[in-house]
């Protein structure tokens, strides 16, 4: 909901304060008002969370389209599907992606580069830099992200489930930090090299976890000594990893519409006539078929380069045939 804000600086200057952020439970209004100034991180790393859901999706039934209000995906993102689990696993990412690199920015007091990693490495490179830190970014999105979860209780299959995506969404992030270096030497010669760690682009990140999303894991509650653990539903089911999504109900099949659950359909929506995948409008269209209509497209063209320096092109206009569902 904070990604749907216009401001959230805005509204932290009124005299409620963290209180005026609609949707936050006590303890992330608490954590709010500790860490005011982290706050606008938590929205840019909501802002992350949908644009690459819809990155990631936006050719398929579902395809993590928002609504306005507090149920910003629709009740979609509470129903223990392997919508849910993206869901969770890619927002828990944004915020700890967005709070890192405000860190790294020098944008947050209580926190800066990760300057735990020193030293020579065995490859013979000495860590100096900035290393983007993480690990500061990943405890911030566990206390503020898993916190409406934790406070309803953890024996809940829908809070084991929530819990454990959020974790593989910051696992994912975690997993595929890489190393930048920089020589030093004569003529750029590389007689020294200072190198630090640094995040991955959040589009990878994305992509990682759509990979899990397309391999995640049913499972249900199993009750093992006093604990309430999730399990596969089919012993055929590979066991998870806690890098894996899980989820605990197939999901609808988002063919026709229904707001009462938040699903809106596929009416409308542009069909590739050509894909077999899931684009394409046999599959898209749910077998209802398509409407076809002609656009017209405006592209530049005749580009030439200027001596010096710049290109100049024309516009050329053609039609171009555009599908849509029924």
């Amino acid at each position: 909901y904070l990604a749907k804000q216009p401001s959230v600086r805005a509204v932290l200057r009124d005299p409620g304060g963290c209180e005026g952020l609609t949707g936050l439970v006590e303890e992330q209004v608490r954590i709010c008002r500790r860490q005011v100034e982290a706050m606008e991180a938590v929205k840019r790393g909501a802002e992350l969370a949908v644009e690459e859901c819809q990155h990631q999706f936006h050719s398929r039934r579902w395809n993590c389209s928002t609504l306005q209000g507090l149920q910003v995906f629709g009740k979609v993102a509470i129903q223990g599907t392997r919508e849910s689990a993206f869901i969770h696993a890619i927002s828990a990412a944004g915020v700890a992606f967005a709070v890192t690199r405000a860190c790294s920015r020098g944008e947050l007091a209580k926190c800066g580069c990760d300057r735990k990693i020193r030293g020579v490495s065995p490859e013979g490179f000495q860590w100096s830099g900035c290393s983007d830190n993480l690990s500061y970014g990943i405890g911030f999105s566990q206390a503020f992200v898993d916190n409406p979860e934790r406070s309803r209780g953890i024996s809940s299959s829908r809070v084991l489930m929530n819990l454990h995506n959020n974790e593989a969404g910051r696992k994912a992030l975690l997993a595929h930090m890489k190393v930048e270096c920089k020589c030093h030497g004569v003529s750029g010669s590389c007689e020294v090299r200072t190198c630090w760690k640094v995040m991955p682009p959040f589009r990878k990140v994305g992509n990682v976890l759509k990979e899990k999303f397309e391999g995640a894991t049913e499972v249900h509650p199993k009750r093992v000594g006093s604990r309430k653990l999730l399990v596969p539903k089919s012993s055929r089911f590979k066991p998870y990893t806690a890098h894996d999504l899980v989820y605990l109900l197939a999901s609808p099949d988002f063919c026709e519409r229904d707001p009462q659950r938040g699903v809106f359909g596929t009416s409308g929506r542009q069909c590739n006539r050509t894909s077999p995948a899931m684009d394409g409008c046999e599959l898209l269209c749910c077998g209802r078929g398509f409407q076809t209509a002609q656009a017209e497209v405006v592209e530049r063209c005749s580009c030439k380069f200027r001596w010096c320096c710049s290109v100049k092109c024309k516009q050329c206009r053609h039609l171009v045939e555009v599908h849509s569902c029924r």
